[in-house]
């Protein structure tokens, strides 16, 4: 699994969310220097075309494309793969159920069921011969439930343990809303404690969202393997808003 192989808590691989429906993101964040790009299919307007440009556009810059998808949906997940994601992100994996149906979809038989699709980007359209295209899938593409939800922490263990899942992600966000309680809140740090807790026992890559370089420092010191730094929309939005406010504070009004 060389997604993770030089990855450490004290020196986590660092990536951020793709959401921009252009492929000029991925070229800027491959310039600022990220490992690899989240592609995101669950809180963006990016469809599956647009998205396997961008796979192929990040891997050309030896930056490692992983995608968000939407939902478990096999059909999804096996069309991702096949464009030539790294590996996927998979959100509200709430039970070993969850995870063991998004294995299925991500393995080749006799680990899953994906379907065998070697005259695809991932298959070198049709050039890698058929044993190290299935060796490939089975063994180098990374399967990353993300843990959002009271009851995928308390599963947290059993979730890690089924074969075929290489790391977790924390969802503090979403975990945050369900719990009904602010993102900051002790019971969301107690939980997100215990999955840490679990993925470390498990031996397994453990990864978390954050805003910027301060919150990746610190979040990175909580024993992380991977960080999602920010994203294109919201640096955008924050950098125009700064640059706009700055020159209008240094003239001396809004006018």
């Amino acid at each position: 699994m060389t997604f993770f192989a030089n990855a450490s808590a004290r020196a986590p691989r660092l990536g951020t969310w793709i959401k921009l429906a252009t492929t000029e993101s991925v070229d800027i964040m491959a310039g600022a220097g990220f490992d690899f790009v989240v592609i995101d299919l669950e809180h963006s307007p990016l469809d599956l075309t647009l998205a396997a440009r961008m796979i192929s556009l990040a891997t050309a810059y030896g930056v490692d494309p992983l995608v968000r998808v939407p939902d478990h949906q096999g059909s999804t997940i096996q069309r991702v793969l096949d464009a030539g994601a790294r590996g996927i992100l998979v959100p509200h994996v709430d039970s070993v159920a969850d995870a063991e149906r998004v294995v299925a979809a991500t393995r080749f038989p006799p680990l899953g069921r994906r379907g065998a699709g070697g005259t695809s980007r991932a298959g070198r359209w049709g050039l890698t011969p058929r044993d190290e295209y299935v060796r490939v899938g089975n063994e180098d593409v990374v399967c990353i439930p993300q843990l959002e939800s009271p009851d995928a922490i308390d599963a947290a263990a059993g979730i890690l343990a089924v074969p075929g899942i290489d790391a977790v992600f924390l969802g503090a966000g979403d975990l945050s809303v369900s719990l009904g309680v602010r993102v900051n809140d002790f019971v969301v740090k107690e939980s997100l404690d215990r999955a840490r807790t679990a993925a470390a026992a498990a031996g397994k890559p453990c990864g978390a969202a954050c805003v910027d370089a301060p919150s990746a420092v610190r979040t990175a010191a909580l024993g992380h393997q991977f960080l999602i730094m920010g994203n294109d929309a919201t640096m955008l939005a924050r950098t125009a808003h700064s640059m706009a406010q700055a020159f209008r504070d240094q003239i001396g009004g809004n006018s």
